[in-house]
């Protein structure tokens, strides 16, 4: 009898054995799938969807950069120019044809005249092709060259970088668009809608810094100053004699009226020292009695 439920009991274990086995081997396999369902819900909580269809695929960054097309290169020129000049008249009309022969523009002009100096300053606008021969045009036939700074700032990786992201964005907002039409609650057509209007609003705001760079790039901006400097003496002016005398009397009175209204100034001192004077003496002649 022990013979026959020895062997019984083996079979026994082993085909517990497989049982835990094969359920060992279920289990593995839902966790697996389990395990691909949490990464595609990871994959919509990045995109903040609140309704994920498994049938839609986004693209990846990869993706997105080969379909953007090569960019070629974005370099935004700058420049800062005075210049010195002997008739701001003649100067100015000078700048003119120059800034018409280079089928430039003025975005800006501002005039100052005081007692020392007459400035012209123009914010001038070029087609980037035509900036050096334009900067070359002032520097060599207006005046004298005071101070020039010419600079260049690539902006190519962040033109580029902005226009991926901005793709991107607009694959997303169809994908956004598609799971709107299927959405069967109202929590999720108002967490669709939401998300549909923040990447409006992030495309708008892309799609207006790629067109200010486009603008400073395709036109340079030069900052122009021609300055003359008011010298009044007998061999530079042409200011007569009867006006400097003139300049002369007011300038000794504006200093004579400076100098009393100083003096003025200095009231409280002139208290103070009698006052003083007369203690130290009544001092004195204590100490002498």
């Amino acid at each position: 009898m022990k013979k026959l439920l020895l062997p019984l009991f083996c079979l026994l274990l082993i085909h517990c054995k497989k049982s835990e086995a094969h359920s060992l081997n279920a289990n593995l396999i839902n966790v697996a799938q389990e395990d691909k369902l949490i990464a595609i819900d990871s994959s919509a909580v990045a995109l903040k969807s609140p309704v994920v269809d498994a049938s839609i695929k986004f693209p990846s960054e990869e993706t997105i950069s080969e379909q953007t097309t090569a960019i070629s290169k974005k370099i935004i020129k700058n420049g800062d120019l005075k210049i010195q000049v002997g008739d701001i008249k003649k100067a100015q009309d000078q700048a003119s044809v120059i800034v018409k022969s280079n089928k430039a523009y003025i975005q800006k002009e501002e005039f100052q005249n005081n007692d020392t100096h007459e400035n012209i300053d123009l914010t001038i606008r070029v087609p980037h092709q035509n900036f050096d021969a334009l900067v070359n045009s002032f520097s060599d036939g207006v005046g004298s060259v005071l101070s020039k700074n010419i600079s260049s700032d690539d902006v190519t990786e962040e033109y580029t970088d902005v226009s991926i992201k901005l793709t991107n964005k607009k694959i997303y907002l169809e994908k956004y668009r598609d799971m709107l039409k299927s959405a069967k609650t109202t929590k999720d057509i108002l967490e669709i809608q939401e998300n549909i209007r923040e990447l409006e609003d992030e495309i708008d705001v892309s799609e207006g810094r790629l067109r200010f760079i486009d603008d400073r790039v395709n036109y340079s901006t030069l900052n122009l100053s021609l300055y003359k400097e008011k010298v009044r003496t007998s061999t530079t002016s042409k200011v007569g004699f009867g006006s400097r005398f003139g300049d002369s009397v007011t300038e000794g009175w504006n200093s004579f009226v400076a100098f009393l209204l100083g003096v003025i100034s200095l009231w409280p001192f002139f208290l103070l020292i009698p006052v003083a004077v007369f203690l130290w003496r009544k001092w004195i002649n204590r100490k002498k009695k």
